[in-house]
């Protein structure tokens, strides 16, 4: 028993220490488990504070439509309390005064619902009601630790500020789009052209005055083409000067002259840098007052001329009242020191110094006298007076306001009045004498129409008494009178009507009389500074007969050169039937039609096939030139392949060429493209020209002879080229070529028609074209020929 009692109280014993070993290690590991908790809430705090403070706020959106976020969110919706179901983002149905509207929680909805189908993402703008908060929503998968399986994370950040900025942005791009379409407008309706420039100095716009300016109708193809209004001036072009005021960046202006519809007129080109954008620049007619002031300078020099050159003194004053200008006359006159003239004196000192000298009037009362003078500036009328001086001198005095303050004095010395009288009667005696030697027939009449003025030829052109000429009858009186001495009377109020243009209109006119006695005269009427109108008259018989003898002799070689062509086209058309029937026949006995032939008959035979079809050819040669000549030839106008055309000709000329020891070289650029033609025709030039080329080359040259074909273009012509390296052309036979006589008598030699080069000739320019020659004796010939695109 007392045994039984130990081991009871053993095994209470190890029970009780196992039980405290469990404590034990219980008690550790709920200290671990405690330290982990508090360090969990310690994190959770953070990442709570984290997602209070982040301009993004997240929401879980459960599968059930159960939602998780902070109470942030709700803050920013205006809710009052924390939102449990998706639906809990717009109370009252979208109608309230917070959450979202029914639109933007219908539409959230299905983004939900697409992301759980189909694992996207997507971006919504949604506005809260009651506020002007605007928030974006992005949405993706959540991870299924966060929501479990099918929820949705969605992220909320405050847009407001970036919207505010935005929507300002638009407002500011829509107000500077309408100023850009509102200058553009400007500067397209400007009356002036105008224009801009790249960074890289190319036009990218022009204004319809541009385009006008540039003979020009579409904007485009002016900007595509870079045509340039303003030509190069001193060596810069139009976009150098704009790369100078790039460069500088400074406004550059120059004014240079500019075509314009054909008119040449003086522009200034303004180039205004707009900064890293490029350059823009416009063009201003200031032809007009170029003109005005040119004319003004000249008017203002005129006007010191002819006072420099007055025999009466000159004196102008400013609005001043300094003396601006004094010609040499009024130096001498009143005996004044020119460099004393120079100083600019005022009117009131200028008088006070002739009066000290004794060159003014003997008055009482000097200083009123001055100041009633000094009081010509403010006069709107001339005043004029005589000056009576002690030496005996009378002046008359002329004072002129003139329109700009000023004052204009004139002083002309009345004691040489006889002298000038004198001198006027001996110069009227020179003119009138060297009026009437003159060679011209000469008349002046006054502005009412009676004869003032003739010469003696005049009287003898006219077969007219002196004693009618010397009664200044009216002109149409005379015409009258002398318009049966017309080979048509009808003219003569044409001559009236020219003098009275002269005098009424100051207008200078022409025109061509003839008598009925055979003489021609060529006549003009020149209004004269006094009003009058000089009426001259020349012979011009004698070159009128050697007009005539011209003209008839022309018409004689056209006449000529007509019965020419029709006798060239008769005689080949006429050729033409027998040289049929001896190609046909000869080509019936070379196919054994007549009986087998011996091998000589058989080569004799070929022989004749190939001088018929070569007699063939300059048979058609003739006649299309003929047609050509007449303006007869047919000239098709199909699209044509230019470079097949010249690769054919070429090809054809191989053989000519190899026979002659000659190379053919052939460079065709896809620029040569194509045109409407008549591809025959064009294939006849190049024939012609090639076989010409190589013909002549190989005739005069050995071992290099070389003929080069060369084809290119542009958008308006295209352009076929052949060269060789031959003996030239003199250049006293460069224009006969082209003659049909010429090349005949030069190409007999070598059994050539030469007709080639005429023909070619004509059938370019059928094309609308140009065929042109250079050559250089020793150098070689180049013949070019140019085809318009249309």
């Amino acid at each position: 028993m007392g045994v039984d009692v130990l081991n009871g109280v053993l095994i209470l014993g190890l029970l009780f220490a196992l039980w405290l070993v469990l404590a034990g290690v219980t008690i550790v590991r709920g200290l671990s488990m405690q330290r982990r908790a508090a360090l969990t809430a310690a994190q959770s705090t953070k990442l709570s504070a984290l997602i209070d403070a982040a301009p993004v706020l997240p929401l879980v959106v459960r599968e059930d439509m159960r939602i998780e976020c902070p109470d942030r969110l709700s803050q920013w919706l205006g809710l009052d309390g924390a939102p449990r179901y998706l639906d809990d983002l717009s109370p009252g149905g979208g109608d309230g005064a917070s959450g979202l509207s029914r639109d933007d929680l219908s539409a959230l909805s299905d983004h939900v619902t697409a992301v759980r189908r189909s694992a996207g993402r997507f971006s919504q703008l949604v506005g809260v009601a009651g506020s002007h908060r605007v928030l974006r929503v992005s949405g993706a998968p959540a991870p299924a630790r966060i929501g479990g399986q099918g929820a949705v994370l969605l992220w909320f950040a405050d847009v407001t500020e970036g919207m505010a900025d935005q929507i300002e942005i638009e407002a500011e791009r829509d107000r500077a789009v309408t100023a850009f379409e509102s200058l553009s407008a400007l500067v397209e309706a400007a009356p002036f052209p105008m224009w801009f420039r790249d960074r890289g100095l190319g036009l990218r716009l022009v204004n319809r005055a541009y385009v006008a300016a540039t003979d020009s109708d579409d904007a485009r193809a002016i900007v595509a083409a870079g045509t340039e209004l303003v030509e190069p001036v001193a060596g810069i072009s139009a976009a150098e000067a704009a790369g100078q005021a790039q460069a500088g960046g400074a406004i550059v202006q120059r004014a240079i002259p500019v075509t314009i519809s054909g008119a040449r007129r003086m522009m200034r080109v303004v180039d205004v840098p707009v900064g890293r954008a490029g350059v823009a620049g416009f063009a201003i007619d200031i032809q007009d007052a170029e003109d005005a002031r040119a004319n003004f300078r000249r008017f203002a020099k005129a006007q010191r001329d002819l006072l420099d050159r007055l025999s009466s003194a000159v004196a102008q004053f400013g609005p001043d009242k300094t003396l601006r200008f004094a010609n040499q006359p009024l130096s001498r006159l009143f005996g004044l020191d020119p460099a004393a003239l120079k100083e600019h004196a005022e009117f009131a000192r200028f008088l006070d110094r002739l009066h000290s000298q004794g060159r003014t009037p003997e008055v009482r009362d000097y200083p009123a006298w001055r100041s009633e003078r000094v009081g010509w500036f403010n006069s709107a009328e001339v005043n004029e007076e005589s000056w009576q001086l002690s030496d005996g001198t009378h002046l008359r005095t002329v004072a002129q306001p003139t329109p700009d303050g000023g004052l204009l004095l004139i002083f002309e010395d009345r004691t040489e009045q006889v002298q000038l009288a004198s001198a006027r009667d001996t110069l009227l005696r020179v003119r009138t004498a060297t009026v009437d030697n003159l060679f011209e027939a000469i008349a002046v009449f006054a502005a009412d129409g009676k004869l003032q003025l003739w010469n003696r030829r005049f009287r003898q052109v006219w077969e007219i008494d002196e004693a009618v000429l010397a009664g200044h009858p009216r002109l149409d009186d005379l015409l009258k009178q002398l318009a049966d001495r017309l080979m048509r009377p009808a003219q003569a109020p044409l001559i009236q009507e020219i003098i009275r243009a002269a005098t009424g209109e100051r207008r200078q006119r022409a025109g061509k009389i003839a008598f009925r006695d055979g003489r021609h005269f060529e006549f003009a009427a020149v209004p004269l500074p006094d009003g009058n109108a000089l009426l001259t008259m020349l012979d011009v018989s004698d070159s009128r007969r050697i007009e005539q003898a011209l003209r008839d002799r022309n018409d004689a070689l056209e006449d000529a050169d007509r019965v020419k062509s029709a006798f060239l086209s008769k005689m080949s058309y006429e050729l033409r039937t027998p040289l049929t029937s001896i190609a046909g026949f000869a080509e019936m006995l070379a196919t054994g039609y007549a009986g087998e032939l011996p091998a000589a008959a058989v080569d004799y035979v070929g022989a004749i096939v190939d001088s018929v079809e070569l007699l063939g050819r300059h048979i058609d040669n003739v006649l299309d030139l003929s047609q050509s000549e007449a303006g007869t030839l047919p000239i098709e106008r199909v699209p044509t392949n230019l470079t097949e055309v010249a690769q054919a000709a070429a090809t054809a000329a191989i053989k000519l060429a190899q026979d002659n020891d000659v190379e053919l070289a052939v460079e065709l650029a896809p620029s040569l493209g194509a045109i409407q033609g008549d591809p025959r025709r064009l294939r006849q030039v190049l024939d012609h020209l090639l076989a010409n080329a190589i013909r002549y080359t190989a005739a005069q040259r050995s071992g290099d002879a070389r003929v080069l074909l060369h084809g290119d273009g542009n958008m308006k012509r295209a352009r076929l080229v052949i060269s060789d390296n031959g003996p030239g052309i003199a250049r006293d036979k460069q224009n006969r070529v082209f003659d049909v006589v010429s090349r005949r008598s030069a190409g007999g030699e070598d059994g050539n028609t030469g007709l080639g080069l005429p023909l070619s000739r004509q059938l370019v320019e059928g094309h609308g074209g140009t065929l042109s020659l250079v050559s250089e004796p020793g150098e070689g010939t180049m013949v070019t020929v140019e085809l318009p695109r249309a």
